[in-house]
Formats: structure tokens, sequence, C-alpha cells
């Protein structure tokens, strides 16, 4: 069966961001962030203790994600080398896959008195997300032409949110009226939740799992040698890209309004908790808005960036969210909070579905090599998480003020965006801005 624009594959591919898109909306984005402040300011103060030393409460949930995020940059060059040589990326996506639904699964069990387990659980299932998105993004390429990538990435983001609203509505359920079920532990709703995410998560990823190709493997070596460490591989992959100046431009852009838009979507849901007292009600319903809103922003960025040129398009949705940071910092009620949010919903998946697709296409033409490619891009995304959450924990433990953080977090897109405009004027100069088909 041919794969390349094959529906029945594209399909199945989607359907891995059904499945995992769960973890992003419920533990990440919503009842999660709302539980743990819950439960760790339950004794009328924000400082907790974790492992007999003491932390501001956000600030410890977003050192964990930037540690988890660090273990996945560092693990994700031995794993896209093995999976290149060996062609089987697929085994490595089940086991991020397990790695991940089983320790949402066990956030089930966290509690007051269960902190250092629930975090570490928190982390694992941030580490068995990216771990699986790494092999899951470097399929894209070898199911699309270049001239699909654009599509076929957001049908992904699409296929994501539909499926992360649907069970974010299940949990809603529980969550609103526990007592349709008789439940009467406050905090069993919220961690039902977390275990229903697992067992979707694990639940719906069998169908790639029995779709998907097993893996390309990288046929240009001319012996069966071990492996090279791949960091050995991240330094060949960097010389390739220090040969085609549009990755060299691209990627520093990349990771400078990464650091912003992924610790921004990291972090909303506790701003919305810390600073505005919005409640898990409130939270919930905010952010399965921005879900919703999101499915056609993903659709209709990709759309401008057919017309207008992928490049340009980033650099105007770049320049938005620059003024999101800047409105984070004077917002004072829940109405300016829930507008601000419609804005996140209609350009978070966009520029993330538009990124994606953008480095796809500037790769040099016939890469068998695609995972290790795909994991330079993601080792560059954690990287960047790593760092905008690590600078946004500080600064709120130095000032004790989230809203400052924000401020920080703009910075990290005027620099995005500085590095976007010297790469148009590149494109320009090759008479690519469009970047459809780029020459490599």
């Amino acid at each position: 069966m041919p794969i390349l624009n094959n529906k029945k594959t594209i399909r199945a591919w989607a359907m891995y961001d059904w499945a995992n898109s769960a973890y992003n909306l419920v533990i990440t984005s919503t009842i999660f962030p709302a539980y743990y402040v819950a439960v760790t300011s339950a004794h009328g103060s924000d400082k907790v203790s974790f492992f007999g030393r003491e932390f501001v409460n956000t600030a410890l949930s977003n050192y964990a994600l930037a540690v988890a995020y660090f273990v996945v940059a560092l693990i994700t060059p031995i794993l896209t080398a093995t999976a290149d040589y060996r062609g089987n990326k697929r085994i490595f996506l089940m086991l991020f896959t397990c790695l991940g639904a089983l320790s949402c699964a066990g956030l089930f069990y966290f509690t007051a008195d269960t902190l250092e387990l629930g975090i570490l659980c928190f982390g694992m299932a941030a580490i068995g997300y990216c771990g699986g998105v790494v092999f899951s993004n470097s399929y894209l390429p070898e199911i699309a032409t270049k001239d699909q990538q654009d599509r076929v990435s957001a049908k992904g983001y699409a296929y994501g949110y539909i499926g992360s609203v649907l069970l974010q509505i299940i949990c809603f359920v529980f969550v609103l009226k526990p007592d349709w079920f008789g439940i009467t532990d406050a905090g069993f709703p919220a961690r039902l939740s977390f275990l229903l995410v697992g067992l979707w998560w694990a639940g719906f990823a069998i169908i790639p799992f029995a779709v998907l190709p097993k893996g390309s493997p990288n046929y240009r070596k001319l012996d069966k040698k071990k492996v090279q460490s791949g960091f050995e591989e991240l330094a060949k992959v960097w010389k390739q890209v220090r040969k085609h100046p549009f990755l060299l431009y691209y990627l520093p852009a990349f990771f400078f309004y990464s650091m912003g838009v992924q610790t921004v979507m990291l972090v909303a849901a506790a701003f919305g908790e810390k600073e505005l007292n919005l409640g898990m009600e409130k939270l919930i319903g905010t952010i399965l808005a921005i879900q919703l809103v999101a499915i056609p922003g993903a659709y209709l960025i990709s759309g401008a960036g057919r017309r207008l040129g992928n490049v340009p398009v980033l650099m105007g949705v770049v320049l938005i969210w620059i003024g999101v940071c800047l409105s984070a910092y004077f917002i004072s009620n829940e109405y300016q909070f829930y507008l601000l949010a419609v804005v996140v919903g209609l350009i978070m998946g966009g520029i993330q579905s538009l990124s994606r697709s953008t480095y796809s296409k500037f790769l040099p033409e016939n890469t068998p090599d695609s995972a290790s490619f795909f994991g330079f891009y993601d080792v560059t995304e954690k990287l960047a998480i790593v760092a905008g959450l690590f600078s946004f924990g500080m600064v709120e433990e130095i000032t004790g003020n989230m809203r400052i953080s924000t401020l920080i977090l703009g910075s990290y897109f005027i620099f995005g965006l500085v590095l976007l405009t010297s790469l148009a004027g590149v494109l320009r100069k090759s008479r690519h801005l469009r970047a459809d088909l780029p020459e490599n």
C-alpha cells in the first residue's frame, strides 16, 4: 500500500494527536493545574515541601516540567538515531505512549499527602508525551508530500483538539456534577479524570500503531555498525543544517518564540487560578472554549500560510503573541482573561502546526534520516521549553509575581520576531518567501 498522501495512513497518524492531546488539555491545561493549586494551597500558603526542600507551589510544577523536557532533550538524539538506523520508530512511539498513559493513570493517587508521587507522575507523563511527539512528528515527511504537509499537519492538530475536547467534556461532567454519580470526595472527580486520560491515550493510540509503517531504516550506511552516539548524530544533522541557510535562520527563531508559546500554554491555567482566583469550573470552561476556537484557528493559519507564505504568517502570529504577553501583565478580571484566552486559542494550534510543516519543507530533499532531523527539531523545542519554564518559575520565586514573568516571555517573542524577519530577507533574496518548495 502506498504511504505518501494515503488517506488511511494520514487519518491513522492524525489519530495519535487525538489520543495524546487529552494529556495536554486535562493534565497541563485545565483540571490538573487547578487541582494542584487547590491541593497545595489548602493549608493557606503557596509554599510546599518537596523531598524536604521548600518551593513556591507553581514554581515547583514548572521546574518539574522543565526537568522532564530536559530529560527528553537528552535522550531524544540517542533514540532517533537508533530509530533511523534500525527503522523501528513505531516501537519507540509505543514505549513513550505506555509511559505517558501509565503516569497519567498514576496521578489518580495524587493527594495532599502524596505530593512527591504526584510530581513524579506529572513529570514522567510529560516525558511520555514529548517522547511520543518526537516520533509522531517524524512520520510527517514520510506520509505526505511537501505540498500536502501544511494540510496534514493542521489535520493532526484538529483531530487533537476534537479528541481532547470530547474527553474534557466527559471529565467536566464528573467535576461539575459529582452528585449524579454518588461521589462525595471533592478530589475524586479530578483524580478520576487523570485515570481517564491514561485510558483514552492508550486506547486510541492502538489505531496509529496498527496502521503506521514500522519505520524506514537509513540504508545509506555502507555497513551495519553499531549506532553512533546520538549526540554525534545531532552534530551530523547540525552540519547539514549549516549548509541550508533557511534552516540556519529558522531554527533559532523557532527556539525563541517556542520559549514563549509553550510556556504560556503550560502556565496559563495556573496563572488564571492563582492571579484571578477563577476556580476549576471557570478554568475548565475557558480552556474548553480555547480548544474549540483552536480548531478553526489551526486551519485558518494553515490557509494563510498557503496564500501568503509560511514565514510572513509566522511573523504576524508572533507579533500577536507579543501583544498577548503584554496584555497578561495588565488584566484584572475574569472577562479580560476570557478575551485573552480566545486570542490564544486562535493562534496556539496554528503556530505549532505551521512551525512543524515549515520545518518539514525546509528539510533537504529525499532525507532518509527524517527521525534524526525531527529529533533535532524537538530537542530545539524542548530546550526552549526548559529555558522558558525555568525562567518563568525563577522570576516568580524572586519577585513573587507571575505577571512579571509574562513580560519575560514577551521578550522571547521579540527575539523570535527579529530572527524571522532576517529569515524573510533571506527567502526574499532566494525568491522563496512563500516557503512552499524551497531549494535545498
